[in-house]
């Protein structure tokens, strides 16, 4: 199976960001990517005190658009986007799966700016692709290493992080190791695959310095972007050896 993280520019305007997805699904699509990864709050940007001015039926109009394109184009597609359910507003990720299963993974660790905009979640997310089970976590979840045990538990093989890592400047070159290491030591330790999709770019001041990254069971990087470009990261698993990736 062939799995891919897109390494995308986030902005303010929901339907620019819905050009962008489809046009990388796409391009994924084209080099014959199975299930590609996108980015934290892919659908609205990181808005900040944005989030309070969003419309559920815009968020729901974009992802029955995305939807429809995964349907289209037969491909298995995680999308980042605030989830409007039960009068709360909940930082996610839709499963949008070619065979029309729809999933939901609410951001369970959220960090202490988004508390005052979303609503945590509790539960978690397994799925099935091929031969392979996935799970799915939001950026900051992935500090928690139980969190990502609990996945491996239940039988995940490759764990999709979905992150959207904007800081101040400084604050922003300091933290790349930090935000480097986590997958790493994610997949190592629980000898799975880590496919993490992060956005590149700056908006209200704040920048983001992508590293959206690949990670093989035995935690080395099988392939990472670089710090500014958007990009598309594959990698083909051959599901009959995952048992050869030991040290």
């Amino acid at each position: 199976m062939k799995i891919a993280a897109a390494q995308i520019h986030l902005y303010p305007q929901v339907e620019r960001n819905v050009l962008n997805i489809k046009a990388w699904a796409e391009k994924a699509h084209a080099q014959g990517v199975d299930l590609v990864n996108f980015p934290e709050t892919s659908v609205t940007g990181y808005l900040f005190e944005g989030f309070r001015q969003l419309t559920p039926g815009k968020i729901s109009e974009a992802i029955g658009e995305l939807e429809a394109l995964s349907k289209k184009l037969e491909i298995n597609m995680v999308v980042g986007t605030p989830y409007p359910l039960e009068d709360r507003l909940y930082n996610s990720v839709v499963v949008f799966m070619a065979d029309g299963r729809k999933l939901l993974y609410h951001k369970i660790n959220l960090v202490s700016f988004e508390e005052e905009y979303f609503a945590g979640g509790s539960d978690l997310v397994t799925f099935s692709c091929g031969n392979l089970t996935l799970g799915t976590i939001i950026c900051r979840d992935q500090s928690f290493p139980m969190l990502s045990k609990k996945l491996k538990d239940a039988g995940v093989q490759v764990l999709l992080i979905s992150c959207a890592h904007y800081y101040g400047i400084n604050e922003a070159r300091l933290k790349i190791d930090k935000n480097r290491a986590l997958p790493i030591a994610r997949a190592c330790e629980n000898k799975i695959f880590v496919c993490k999709a992060n956005a590149v770019g700056s908006y209200r001041g704040q920048i983001n310095l992508g590293h959206s990254m690949i990670v093989g069971p035995n935690g080395v990087v099988i392939a990472e972007a670089g710090e500014t470009e958007e990009q598309l990261l594959t990698f083909d698993i051959d599901e009959t050896s995952l048992d050869g990736w030991g040290w």
